[in-house]
């Protein structure tokens, strides 16, 4: 440890896996905000723990992705022979321009305004659904029975993947992530993530083969199009932005949903001035997006010197974490109790979805999808409980925040 991190005997103040920050990452950040707003960490990176300086880097032309340079520098030469590493190194999440530029073009029509809106019908059909087959069992959990189906079912119909192939994905184990985390992996974890990178590449491929021979009106038959003419796509970027697209289409949603309804409960005056007043479910997105977001963390990398950022000096090459979820938190922006939930809050802007060249495709589908799911359900489960709003089981996740199980009875 060298020894800016930490004074002798102390505890880092930014160690993100530990068990306590994962349950409540947010007494950690007012410590990062007030003692050292521009913090070097024991894994060398900065985390920029203030919405001034985490916005502004997000928009900063001089930092970039950077991700070969980046990823090397942390594990060393040979890293980029690991399977889950270069497939990564392709998604448009992980690219500068002009690359970056070129995928997302490919991708971005199928996700404006007007497309997302048109499907409010069917993302309110899935809802209702998935609520008619739980609705006489008087207890589900909330995650699993309610929270993943919706999204699962979206970016299927987008990706179109075929009805009989959907059941693997909606019984699909959640323990990916890890990937993400500014932690280092272990041998193991790099092994573990190389084998569900393995059996996604295989599923996909067969559903290229499909939409080669039967096109379909969706993401995939666009793609694989864009790749048959050779100059917009490769094959292994087919891949990768397919595996992004299908993880990120729903991950980041399922928790969206969860988080949202955890602290509704946990809020008994906010869930009844909602279910009070249906049509607040819009700003009340924007404030769960604010309140614990589903995604804490995005980086970036100096791509020069930078002279002073928060009063630090930052080497061309050093990557800065932003962290979202405390700048979501940012007395300097939300002067009113930051860490009250407030349905009503004006002027919310969350940083959750990013921002600059790499703000979220979904974000707008997203916030409908979350929109339609709560409240539907507390419309149509009015007196449903949590089991146990106190301790809910987190994920053991820290840039994907979002709760294992939430069990729930009616």
């Amino acid at each position: 440890m060298n020894e800016h991190v930490q004074a002798e005997g102390t505890a880092p103040l930014f160690n993100p896996l530990a068990p306590d920050f994962i349950r409540d990452p947010y007494p950690h950040y007012e410590r990062l905000r007030t003692a050292d707003p521009m913090h070097r960490t024991q894994f060398g990176a900065f985390v920029a723990s203030r919405h001034a300086e985490a916005s502004l880097v997000l928009r900063d032309k001089r930092f970039g992705k950077d991700y070969v340079e980046r990823t090397v520098r942390r594990y060393g030469p040979k890293i980029m022979e690991e399977p889950i590493f270069r497939a990564m190194g392709h998604w448009m999440l992980q690219q500068d321009p002009p690359d970056h530029t070129r995928l997302r073009g490919l991708v971005v029509k199928a996700f404006t305004a007007r497309r997302v809106e048109d499907m409010r019908p069917r993302i309110q059909e899935i809802v209702d659904q998935t609520i008619d087959a739980i609705i006489d069992r008087g207890h589900m959990d909330l995650i699993e029975d309610f929270a993943f189906r919706l999204p699962v079912t979206i970016i299927c119909d987008m990706l179109g993947i075929p009805e009989e192939h959907r059941e693997v994905f909606y019984k699909s184990s959640r323990d990916g992530g890890r990937i993400l985390d500014p932690v280092p992996m272990t041998k193991e974890e790099i092994a573990q993530a190389n084998a569900g990178h393995a059996m996604a590449q295989m599923y996909f491929h067969q559903l290229f083969e499909l939409r080669r021979r039967n096109p379909g009106d969706d993401l995939t038959t666009q793609l694989v199009q864009a790749e048959e003419n050779g100059s917009k796509l490769s094959n292994e970027e087919l891949t990768a932005n397919i595996i992004l697209l299908f993880g990120a289409g729903h991950e980041t949603t399922v928790n969206l949903i969860g988080n949202g309804l955890l602290a509704l409960h946990r809020n008994p005056d906010q869930l009844a001035l909602l279910k009070a007043n249906p049509p607040l479910i819009t700003g009340a997105i924007e404030e769960f997006l604010r309140y614990d977001s589903s995604v804490q963390l995005t980086g970036r990398v100096a791509l020069e010197d930078i002279d002073d950022l928060g009063g630090k000096q930052i080497p061309k090459g050093e990557s800065v974490l932003c962290l979202l979820g405390s700048a979501n938190r940012d007395p300097a922006v939300y002067p009113d109790h930051p860490d009250r939930l407030d349905i009503t809050r004006p002027n919310v802007k969350p940083l959750s979805f990013g921002g600059g060249i790499h703000f979220c495709l979904g974000a707008q589908l997203a916030r409908i999808e979350a929109e339609i799911a709560i409240s539907t359900l507390l419309r149509r489960l009015p007196d449903l409980r949590l089991d146990d709003a106190d301790n809910p089981q987190w994920r053991p996740t820290f840039v994907l925040r979002g709760l294992l199980r939430l069990p729930a009875s009616w």
